[in-house]
């Protein structure tokens, strides 16, 4: 069931839902949701989410907290242990929470909705919560939580004063002994900043010392006495506290019971009004549930398209026959339809509404489906392979009560054979007597469900005019062949239109073609419109051949000699190069020559070879020449 979820795009919707709720466990509850297979169920949760709708549209939305914590706290009251005071607190806004549902409840009372009468359930524990609400505050226990508290925390604060100005006095009375100039506090102690050279001048008890050790921390012995006062009281404080903590933690553990059934009340109203807040955001109504295995569908959209961009889809299957074959056009619309169709059984059975003006829908022990590519490169299978597989574990699990969907049926193999499996599966799924939704384009499938019992064609409108798809599902019709009407408006000739039909249908033999063609087949070329590609002509000679291989500067070795050298020209048309040794340049066959170094790696980009292969004569020749004419001056090349 999950794969279908992921197929159908369930799981979107459910994510959907989740966001809509509050408390952990009704989002819990909805990742885990699935169809009901009792009548009842599915027909009382589809009036819940009726009657919250309608609550939230009168009322406005339900306040319903988050209770983080709650379970914790039920569990530590459960073991005999004592909550903090930030827990007393959490316990307290969650009973606050129940009063305000409550009250909410009652004040929709006038729309005699059964969700209404919850508010009767509900108990805010009263009581216990203005007892909270006085004890607890800001993550700790009031003053006025009890006489005794209020009376200890005022004789802290009066002996906090006196220990404080009693420093002080100190303080002022030798500045010169202090590194600054108020009291601190040091391990809860009332503190002096004393230098540590004038550490006899302050007699009392070192506490603390800074990190350089330079200056210490003492509490003068005036001060001792009264620090002592002060940590009794603290300790009496801290003992009232916790006095007073474990007895509210006792009121709770008495209404233990009833703080539970609000709890879970509260999750049971999240989950449902989250269903109304869908149906809201959805615009979606309540689908009729039938038990006579027939869906009708009126201007639905799927609930993940938006409503500009959707095409309201129209759909009976049931009253006709148990299948639907649908034909038409690559991204026509098909597959959305198909999971359109799925996703409403699918949300209807689970108790959601679904985004149509009317619709009656059957309930299904499964839905089973093939629909996109199912290539599984883990096992090896092919687009058909997998294909086939997931088909013959549909065929198994169908019966009469489950809704089969298969898209593009028979697909990714040879026509004919692919055009014979779906016949055959067509068959077994109208023999097992199940409600089944099929895609496909071959004109023999078109042709079986019009012959074949209980099953019905559709396909999916096109406009002729614009060569656009229009996304409608026409029912009791098979779709027309729009590669043909398509090729056709785009300008293919009527005699290569003729042929192509005739070839698709079967009507047209190749002596056929022959009796047309006068007899004799003659080959017709039509010479494209547009650019032509030219061929590059091949050079002659062995020069192209060479001509990457060596450069001039390549240092190269010479054999069978084993000389190094250098290229000083490259290879001519009869494969001969020349190579500047240590002390002449030879002229050799290229075979016998082996590439060392390429001239890229040896010299800059634009450097002057002359340097290497010239005579000193010929350069000082050519650099006189370049400034100015020279009468009698020459330069001597060596010949090839």
């Amino acid at each position: 069931m999950n794969n279908t979820f992921h197929t159908l795009e369930f799981d979107h919707i459910l994510r959907q839902l989740e966001e809509l709720a509050c408390t952990k466990s009704a989002k819990e509850r909805i990742r885990s949701l699935e169809p009901y297979l009792y009548e009842g169920d599915v027909r009382k949760s589809q009036k819940d989410t009726t009657e919250a709708r309608l609550i939230i549209e009168s009322a406005g939305m339900p306040p319903i907290a988050s209770m983080g914590d709650v379970d914790d706290i039920l569990i530590i009251v459960g073991q005999d242990g004592c909550l903090s005071a930030e827990q007393l607190e959490s316990v307290g806004m969650t009973l606050t929470a129940v009063k305000r549902l409550k009250d909410f409840l009652n004040r929709c009372r006038y729309l005699n909705t059964s969700l209404a009468c919850y508010d009767e359930e509900l108990d805010p524990l009263e009581h216990l919560r203005e007892q909270l609400a006085e004890a607890v505050r800001g993550g700790r226990v009031e003053d006025g939580a009890s006489r005794l508290l209020r009376s200890l925390r005022q004789d802290m604060i009066r002996m906090e004063e006196k220990v404080r100005a009693k420093a002080d006095s100190i303080l002022k009375s030798r500045k010169s002994c202090f590194a600054d100039h108020y009291v601190t506090n040091r391990n809860g102690k009332m503190c002096l900043p004393v230098k540590k050279e004038y550490r006899s001048s302050v007699p009392g008890s070192v506490i603390d010392k800074s990190a350089t050790g330079a200056t210490l921390f003492i509490e003068p012995e005036a001060v001792a006495s009264m620090n002592s006062e002060l940590e009794l009281l603290k300790m009496e404080e801290e003992n009232e506290t916790r006095r007073i903590l474990y007895e509210l933690t006792v009121m709770v553990a008495e209404n233990r019971e009833v703080f539970e059934a609000d709890k879970r009340l509260i999750e049971k109203l999240d989950y449902i009004f989250a269903k109304g807040k869908l149906s809201a955001a959805m615009e979606a109504k309540e689908p009729q549930i039938n038990m006579e295995r027939n869906i009708r569908i009126r201007n639905g959209r799927h609930p993940l398209m938006s409503r500009e961009h959707a095409v309201p889809l129209s759909f009976e299957l049931g009253d006709r026959g148990n299948g639907v074959v649908i034909t038409g056009p690559n991204t026509g619309g098909k597959t959305v339809t198909m999971k359109t169709v799925g996703l409403f059984c699918i949300m209807a059975q689970c108790g959601l509404h679904v985004p149509c003006e009317e619709a009656s829908l059957c309930m299904n022990n499964q839905v089973l489906c093939d629909i996109g590519d199912g290539q599984n490169i883990s096992e090896n299978l092919s687009t058909f392979s997998a294909h086939i597989t997931n088909v013959l574990d549909i065929l198994k699990k169908a019966g009469p009560e489950s809704l089969v969907l298969l898209d593009e049926l028979g697909s990714g193999t040879d026509p004919a054979e692919g055009m014979g499996i779906a016949i055959a599966i067509l068959e077994s799924l109208r023999q097992c007597g199940c409600l089944f939704l099929v895609t496909t384009h071959y004109p023999e499938v078109k042709g079986y469900a019009e012959a074949a019992d209980g099953v019905e064609n559709a396909r999916m409108a096109f406009d002729r005019e614009t060569l656009q798809p229009l996304y409608r599902l026409v029912q009791g019709e098979a779709g027309e062949s729009c590669a043909l009407f398509i090729a056709k408006k785009l300008g293919m000739p009527d005699a290569m239109l003729l042929r192509a039909e005739q070839a698709a249908y079967g009507n047209l033999k190749p002596e056929r073609l022959q009796e047309e063609s006068g007899g004799k087949k003659k080959k017709h070329v039509i010479l494209p419109e547009g650019p032509r590609i030219r061929k590059q002509k091949e050079e002659k000679g062995i020069q192209k051949e060479l001509a990457v291989k060596f450069t001039v500067g390549d240092s190269v070795l010479v054999l069978p000699d084993k000389k190094t050298g250098i290229v000083c020209r490259t290879v001519n048309e009869k494969g001969v190069l020349q190579v500047q040794l240590q002390d002449r340049k030879i002229w050799i066959n290229h075979k016998r020559i082996k590439l060392l170094v390429a001239a890229e790696e040896l010299y800059p980009e634009d450097y002057d070879f002359s340097i290497i292969f010239d005579t000193v004569e010929n350069r000082k020749n050519r650099h006189q020449m370049e400034r100015k004419h020279q009468e009698g001056v020459e330069i001597r090349m060596e010949d090839e």
